[in-house]
């Protein structure tokens, strides 16, 4: 299976080190090459794999599936939905993330290194829960919403669609956070946030 990154910064390199340690334990795809809307890229390697182009070449290349890995949770929706009809999304696991084997994780969705998913969860198409997140059992992360390294949630914690969680954040059992909301870095969540909401703090409160 050839797969296409799309994306070479940061967070697409933490994926091209999933899909390899993928490949190393067994798994048959092999990294096309990456594909990266800033031209100064083009031609170049990162960490030995080239940068093809931009997205708009997708259509002239031979591959099997994709993997949106940029950070920006609406720029990686608008990649993921505009390509979902016409091309397959394949979630990208690291070996050494632990996961219950009920888990879900949908097309597109990213597990990074160390993460630890617990029994009953599930993991929307297009979302990241990033290196080190511990998810505790019948979580439910939303499509194209981002878990940053080291958050950890209690059991039964919903969240929404397009939803980010900060760095090292804690989000006590029960609780829902919506769509598109921002929970701070480090926070400590003990109520349900509403949609498009930011908040930070130890107890968290809403940013403003």
């Amino acid at each position: 299976m050839l797969v296409v990154i799309l994306g070479a910064g940061g967070h697409g390199q933490v994926v091209a080190d999933i899909l390899f340690n993928m490949w190393r334990n067994g798994r048959d795809l092999e990294i096309y090459g990456f594909l990266d809307d800033d031209p100064t890229l083009t031609g170049t390697s990162v960490m030995g794999i080239k940068v093809l182009g931009s997205r708009d070449i997708l259509g002239e290349l031979s591959h099997d599936a994709l993997v949106a890995a940029i950070g920006d949770n609406t720029v990686r929706k608008s990649f993921f939905e505009s390509l979902s009809e016409t091309e397959v999304f394949i979630p990208a696991i690291h070996p050494s993330a632990v996961i219950a084997p009920d888990v879900q994780v949908k097309s597109g969705a990213m597990v990074c290194a160390g993460a630890i998913i617990n029994p009953g969860t599930s993991i929307g198409s297009n979302a990241i829960v990033n290196t080190g997140a511990l998810l505790d059992h019948h979580n439910k992360i939303g499509a194209h919403s981002h878990v940053a390294p080291g958050v950890n949630l209690g059991g039964n914690v919903t969240v929404g669609e397009g939803a980010f969680i900060g760095i090292g954040a804690s989000v006590i059992p029960g609780i829902t956070i919506g769509a598109g909301a921002i929970v701070g870095a480090g926070a400590v969540v003990v109520r349900d946030i509403p949609a498009a909401e930011t908040w930070v703090g130890v107890p968290a409160h809403k940013l403003g």
